[in-house]
């Protein structure tokens, strides 16, 4: 089950873990209905890493040739 962030009319946000069809909940501070909302992601690929240790490189090393 995955984790969703929720909010209330009041402001409030909570995170809860929910089934994926999950769609309001109750807050957990005022109790009222509160709507999942869509989370901002912190992801992020910086520097060298996995693109350019190999999957970007241009070497025929195990790749086949089309005829």
């Amino acid at each position: 089950m995955p984790v969703y962030e929720f909010e209330c009319t009041k402001g409030h946000i909570t995170e809860k873990l929910v089934p994926m069809g999950t769609k309001n909940t109750r807050c957990t501070k005022c109790k009222k209905i509160a709507k999942k909302i869509l989370s901002t992601c912190t992801f992020e690929l910086k520097g060298g890493g996995w693109y350019a240790d190999g999957y970007s490189s241009t070497n025929s090393k195990g790749s086949k040739k089309s005829v």
